[in-house]
């Protein structure tokens, strides 16, 4: 092959795996390696940690009965590095998070799994990647993420700004719509499985278990809603706050689409009705309506922010599903066994919370300091 038309293989084996401007977050680690782990860097010192938090926000993610996957890891996660007697000191925040629950022989470097990196990251890595699991992809590198996110949340609680993720949609079946965010975030928070609609909630996990019964998976929708954010965030064009938002969202695996506000809705509406009016309310100024999910130019308004994310059926199913081999000769038949999720949306809810807050953490910071969140509570 002419040397020009091959890759460069020095640039093509950078991997970005840190996310943020002021506040940043790398992510380290494999599905079976021995650790996985999450360094927090640019958090202001003085902001306290709560451990019982991240270990909170870590089994809002954790796999349940017969909705998740059969792999249950204790997530013992521990923090080496940037906090001290129970706050931040300014430097980076080290997390590590062992992998216990691991059964390596299930995966075999073999047939390409549909809807996974397996073919990208073989291209990428030239044969040298972790295979086993996912590797590097795998949603299991969400756990670390999870935990840095925790401390984020604690922050912006501070500071009053509050952050919940609903299960909106699963397998065809909708739950209800916020209709009092300040309220109903503290339900979701505590639910294992975050609807706002229990009978639905009932309805969705009958139909993840009855997808598992037949060897196959569903996705779904997840809605978030930030309350609690000042106005004058984000900057205009290429890092408005809808931008660096959907980054990160884009990010978690499965995750294939983001709207806000009335989203995609919004192009079937005359603009008299897609506008938000203007109002004064007890002396403040905001909209009447949000259909633009509390963003306007790229900058906050001081409205609730308002997104959906749609996340996919989970790649791994028991179903024959038609491959080619690793080396890319045959066509074959893959029938993938081992421990699988049936669907992962409301274990993603949490993820979403995170890289949300880690998001918002970063553009506050941008914005007003990165002392800012370590100042007074609001």
């Amino acid at each position: 092959m002419n040397r020009d038309l091959q890759p460069v293989r020095d640039a093509e084996v950078n991997m970005k795996n840190t996310f943020g401007s002021s506040v940043c977050v790398t992510l380290f680690g494999e599905s079976h390696g021995a650790k996985i782990g999450a360094v927090l860097d640019g958090m202001a010192p003085g902001i306290p940690v709560d451990e019982d938090l991240i270990r909170h926000q870590l089994d809002l993610r954790r796999p349940a009965g017969r909705t998740g996957t059969a792999r249950r890891e204790a997530d013992a996660f521990e923090i080496v590095s940037g906090v001290f007697e129970g706050k931040t000191t300014g430097t980076p925040i080290a997390i590590l998070i062992p992998n216990a629950d691991i059964r390596s022989g299930d995966y075999v470097r073999g047939a390409l799994r549909p809807g996974h990196a397996d073919y990208t990251a073989h291209i990428k890595y030239h044969g040298y990647e972790d295979y086993r699991g996912g590797g590097h992809f795998s949603g299991r590198i969400t756990a670390a993420l999870t935990a840095a996110g925790a401390i984020a949340v604690g922050a912006l609680r501070r500071k009053g700004i509050l952050i919940g993720t609903h299960v909106a949609r699963c397998a065809g079946i909708e739950d209800a719509p916020f209709t009092d965010p300040a309220h109903q975030i503290e339900q979701l928070n505590k639910s294992a499985f975050a609807v706002l609609d229990a009978a639905k909630g009932e309805a969705m996990r009958a139909a993840i278990e009855k997808a598992a019964e037949d060897g196959d998976s569903v996705g779904g929708v997840l809605e978030t809603v930030v309350t609690g954010m000042p106005a004058g965030v984000g900057e205009p064009w290429f890092d408005t706050l809808e931008s660096m938002l959907s980054h990160a969202l884009f990010s978690i695996p499965a995750v294939k689409g983001v709207e806000f506000g009335d989203g995609f809705a919004l192009a079937e509406m005359r603009g008299s009705e897609a506008n938000d009016p203007w109002i004064l309310k007890d002396g403040k100024t905001q909209t009447r309506t949000n259909r633009n999910g509390g963003i306007n130019g790229g900058i906050s308004n001081g409205m609730p922010i308002l997104f959906r994310c749609a996340v996919k059926p989970t790649p791994s199913i028991a179903l024959p599903q038609a491959t080619v081999n690793a080396e890319g000769t045959k066509e074959e038949t893959l029938t993938i066994t081992g421990r699988h999720d049936p669907a992962i949306v409301h274990r993603a809810r949490v993820v979403a919370d995170s890289v949300t807050v880690l998001t918002l953490c970063d553009a506050l910071a941008l914005r007003f300091g990165t002392d800012w969140m370590a100042g007074d509570p609001a």
